[in-house]
């Protein structure tokens, strides 16, 4: 199996204390030779992009990422716990299309709130329907308004 250190790994071993990378330098030799090692605490993390991607416990709070394949053990990233699983998450490792060399990839996701629009269906309003009363009475009005047009004919003085 082909051991390799990534150039993001020395990066951020750089960042941590002095004792921390003591103890990242000595579980990453013990990594070299022996990665089935109980005592490294090795497994699969739950959400990367990568699926080859695997932490390795260093210290109460320190986790090495590394991606393990079948010929090869890729030491990527080392930082305090969260910040080391956020770090994977958003990773993965592919080939470069042109040159075939291993490349460390970022994968950003862009979060877009959506409005969707809330159709509320209503009823139309028809205009409510005469009853017989109202029928009734309308009809009476009719009639009440020709007989005043009789009289009102009537009352007018010849010309």
């Amino acid at each position: 199996m082909q051991f390799r250190i990534a150039d993001t790994f020395t990066d951020s071993l750089s960042r941590l204390t002095g004792e921390e990378q003591k103890a990242v330098k000595t579980t990453a030799f013990d990594l070299q030779l022996n990665p089935a090692l109980p005592g490294l605490q090795l497994h699969k993390l739950d959400k990367p992009k990568d699926p080859n991607f695997w932490s390795v416990r260093v210290s109460k709070d320190v986790r090495l990422i590394v991606h393990k394949s079948h010929e090869s053990l890729l030491l990527c990233y080392v930082a305090h716990h969260d910040k080391a699983y956020d770090w994977a998450e958003r990773r993965k490792l592919e080939t470069h299309p042109k040159t075939g060399a291993a490349q460390l990839v970022e994968i950003r996701e862009t979060v877009k709130e959506v409005v969707v629009p809330v159709y509320v269906q209503t009823e139309a309003i028809a205009a409510p329907k005469p009853t017989a009363d109202l029928k009734r009475e309308l009809d009476e009005a009719k009639a009440r308004i020709e007989e005043l047009k009789e009289e009102l004919e009537a009352a007018r003085l010849p010309r």
